[in-house]
């Protein structure tokens, strides 16, 4: 054989070779990922001849599947429409799933290993057992509280978010974010108006599709402050030690003055940290920020929660809605060096502070709770098809401890008076001691600001019922206030369904 016809030889080898090995890769290690993958069509089309088990919260059920009696058997429909969207998901025969539908897909439609023994019974009984059950924990009235005042707040804001958490378990009673979507048509069996109505919401300039509740991160204003006043309690600071205020600071490295919301707030040279809490006192804290130190601040923002990439809300371990990460910044300036100027815009929680609104409502949880931050979860049970078993419960647990008992102790008095007597005063129940704490975050030159209220709810026994955040986006004057009378109106509708 001559040297050409070797060489030709070889190479068809060599090919054939690798695509033997191809062949055996996808096989072998990428058949699941396939078999799984949500643009598989015959695996989706196989899903809808078996009922797809419920979604349920409170007891009744917002994701359902109906009988169409055609080739695909089952369409899912979602009865409490815009109001459950962002945290349902939604189930399409040609698109990618969503939200709950997709993180509990295998037990919603029938086919975890959890439900093997159910189906092998189907298989000697003939009964098409549909999928088993997920049960949430989210309070209906809260749900619906949320969802309303967010869609009719009394400032116009057309996006925002509201989030409201049991401080004792974690477990989310509320979830709602504005603008909202019908994901009905998206579960459509026309496909080609499911596309339609997809391609529509997907170039929405409002992005309704975006659950603002966990996966979006906007400067958090004065909320931020509760972090920088824990730091400071840590560091020999009480609530009653005396810190530098004023009309106006300037800092050292820059020549951009802070100044507070209005003269009358802390124009003196001194406040106690009582007082610069109440009063949402930016100098103060400008100031008390620029003393404890960039370290500081960034570590115990850390140890509330911020920088955390891998934590999803869903069941108690791995899955569920992924939840973007809060920042603080470097904190410094644009060669890396410590930078107080930047450092007293961070304190007031601007400059590249940004915070997700389920973690505001993690930062007053942890100080209701005594300083425990509990991890936050949705799914409360999963059911059989049948309902007579149950394969998960959620067992409560501890995420971190950021602060100590005392700490937690002294936030809860400081933010408990800018409920009686500062910028929250709309958040107040009554019969209950509420804490909170407003912030209001520019957002550009030329852009209104955004309106934040963290806070929480103690029942007379002293203990804590119900956190919340709610955030509205460029909400202008008024905003942060608007947000402390609905999160003060999401708790009390989450405390009157008895926190469920």
């Amino acid at each position: 054989m001559n040297a050409p016809l070797r060489r030709v030889g070889v190479v068809v080898m060599v090919l054939f070779g690798l695509l033997f090995a191809n062949l055996n890769w996808i096989q072998f290690y990428k058949a699941d990922e396939y078999r799984n993958s949500d643009y598989n069509g015959r695996v989706q089309v196989a899903e809808y001849e078996r009922k797809r088990g419920n979604i349920e919260a409170g007891g009744t059920a917002f994701a359902v599947s109906k009988d169409t009696g055609g080739k695909l058997r089952f369409v899912r429909t979602y009865p409490g429409g815009e109001k459950y969207a962002h945290v349902l998901g939604y189930k399409p025969v040609n698109l990618g799933d969503t939200g709950i539908e997709r993180a509990e897909n295998d037990f919603l439609a029938g086919t975890s290993d959890q439900l093997i023994v159910n189906r092998v019974k189907d298989m000697f009984t003939g009964d098409e057992t549909g999928g088993g059950n997920v049960l949430l924990t989210l309070s209906k009235r809260a749900q619906d509280v949320a969802y309303n005042q967010l869609r009719g707040n009394e400032v116009g804001a057309r996006r925002g978010a509201a989030i409201a958490l049991d401080p004792r378990t974690g477990a989310v009673q509320a979830l709602v974010s504005m603008p909202s979507f019908d994901p009905n048509p998206l579960a459509s069996h026309d496909t080609t108006a499911a596309s339609a109505a997809y391609n529509k919401l997907e170039k929405d300039d409002q992005r309704p599709l975006t659950n603002r509740a966990l996966a979006e991160t906007l400067p958090p204003g004065s909320t931020f402050k509760v972090i920088v006043a824990a730091a400071a309690l840590e560091s020999g600071v009480t609530k009653e030690t005396k810190i530098p205020a004023g009309a106006l600071w300037t800092p050292p490295t820059s020549g951009s003055p802070i100044k507070n919301a209005a003269p009358s707030i802390c124009p003196e040279s001194q406040v106690t940290l009582k007082e610069a809490v109440r009063e949402s006192c930016n100098t103060g804290f400008a100031q008390l920020g620029v003393k404890l130190g960039a370290d500081k601040i960034k570590e115990k923002a850390r140890q509330f929660g911020f920088e955390q990439e891998d934590l999803s809300v869903g069941q108690l371990g791995d899955g569920g809605l992924a939840v973007a990460a809060s920042r603080t910044g470097t904190i410094s300036d644009a060669n890396g060096r410590p930078d107080p100027a930047a450092l007293a815009q961070s304190s007031i929680g601007q400059r590249d502070v940004r915070m997700t609104p389920l973690q505001g409502a993690m930062i007053a949880a942890a100080v209701a709770n005594d300083g425990s931050q509990m991890r936050p979860y949705l799914v409360k049970q999963l059911l059989a098809p049948d309902r007579t078993t149950s394969y998960y419960t959620a067992k409560p647990g501890e995420l971190r401890r950021p602060v100590s008992s005392q700490v937690a102790g002294d936030l809860q008095e400081m933010m408990e008076s800018v409920v009686t007597g500062g910028t929250g005063r709309k958040a107040a129940i009554d019969g209950y001691t509420v804490g909170g704490k407003t912030g209001t975050a520019q957002s550009g030159p030329n852009d209104p600001d955004h309106g934040w209220f963290i806070g929480f709810a103690i029942d007379d026994k002293g203990n804590p019922v119900s956190a919340v955040c709610v955030m509205l986006e460029n909400a202008g004057k008024g905003g942060s206030s608007e947000a402390a009378r609905i999160g003060g109106q999401i708790m009390k509708a989450a405390i009157a369904d008895g926190g469920r």
